[in-house]
């Protein structure tokens, strides 16, 4: 911010060229953190920016309205850029089938990838649930039927192993702030090979798919912390799952009619997704939300009161979804606060029965 606060476009000059060296190294970290050449890399503000660039910039290109095929769970910047672009008459959406669990269901997406597609949209890993997702094998039935694939691992990246060269993703979106980053900085990599139009104009930087002066303490930040997620990952979300296992112990033990939403063979390490049926989350939000960060679903549309869409497209019942909670640990969390964080959420579901 301070050292080498030259324009990384700027050549010219010694600033310049110290901010691209910055730069360059960073790709290089991250292209080292998901297997992808740094030629790939095209740095944004985040992956609600990468996705639109990914999903607009590809759509944009064609002729008659494409067909793109998606997952119901995804993320909102997915969802509402494909929902958009319907409302237009510029896509058609062809929705895949989830079960209780959030898993795509791949007999489903190999049929409606058969019928061809322009696009295909699926998460590696879900935001709410924690659901991962079998990346590698979506990617190969993406790419028997030709089917460029956008894959939104901003959950992903970090926490869980990804292959963008040998899993057939054509797009991947990142972002900063899920794996230690700092906010505002993301990145979209793009398969060699694909073209997409840009969002935003003038000057031609990123290969020119992204317009604007870098954010060069973002973007460095961003290498940074995909350096150290490689080194550090596997022994991080190791300890991290033995502590969202703690949590879960001890919430079920105190709390009888507690339900774990998502699937618990396949999910995020740091996510705990829990349903307390006929308790409403936001009766238990109001009397924590100043002891613990907690939230009752994606935590950019926390501020929009309405039912979860990943919850509803799961089936789950009426009372289970209004009794959501998403709790979150990450490399920093204790034990002492988990021990703590359950004895908050306990004695607060306490204190409601108790007014029935």
């Amino acid at each position: 911010m301070t050292t080498a606060f030259g324009n990384a476009n700027s050549v010219d000059h010694g600033y310049g060229n110290q901010a691209a060296q910055a730069v360059k190294q960073a790709r290089q970290h991250i292209g080292e953190l998901i297997n992808a050449s740094v030629k790939e890399i095209i740095f944004t503000s985040g992956a609600t920016e990468s996705i639109n660039l990914a999903i607009q910039g590809h759509i944009y290109q064609r002729n008659t309205p494409p067909k793109i095929i998606v997952s119901p769970v995804e993320h909102k910047a997915v969802l509402d850029t494909c929902k958009v672009l319907a409302k237009k008459g510029l896509a058609e959406i062809i929705w895949l089938k989830v079960n209780r669990q959030a898993q795509i269901d791949l007999e489903h997406l190999e049929k409606v990838c058969s019928g061809g597609a322009s696009l295909l949209c699926v998460m590696a890993a879900n935001n709410e649930v924690g659901t991962i997702y079998p990346v590698e094998k979506i990617g190969a039935i993406a790419q028997q039927y030709h089917i460029p694939f956008l894959c939104d691992a901003s959950q992903a990246a970090g926490k869980i192993p990804l292959n963008f060269q040998d899993w057939g993703i054509t797009y991947l979106a990142i972002s900063g702030h899920k794996l230690y980053a700092p906010k505002g900085v993301g990145a979209l990599v793009v398969r060699k090979g694909h073209y997409l139009e840009p969002l935003i104009y003038g000057g031609g930087h990123e290969q020119g798919l992204r317009s604007g002066t870098l954010n060069v303490p973002g973007i460095v930040g961003l290498g940074e912390a995909c350096k150290l997620r490689e080194l550090e990952m596997q022994a991080d979300e190791n300890a991290i799952a033995l502590l969202r296992n703690h949590l879960q112990s001890l919430l079920q033990a105190e709390i009888p009619n507690l339900l774990v939403n998502g699937d618990l063979n396949n999910r995020l390490s740091g996510n705990l997704h829990i349903s307390i049926p006929d308790i409403p989350n936001s009766a238990i939000i109001a009397r924590v939300r100043h002891k613990l960060a907690i939230s009752t679903g994606a935590a950019c549309s926390s501020g929009i009161v309405a039912p979860s869409h990943v919850l509803q497209a799961m089936n789950l019942a009426e009372n289970i979804i209004e009794g959501a909670l998403r709790i979150g640990i990450g490399k920093f969390t204790t034990k002492e606060e988990i021990e703590k964080a359950s004895s908050a959420i306990v004695s607060t579901v306490k204190a409601i029965l108790s007014l029935k």
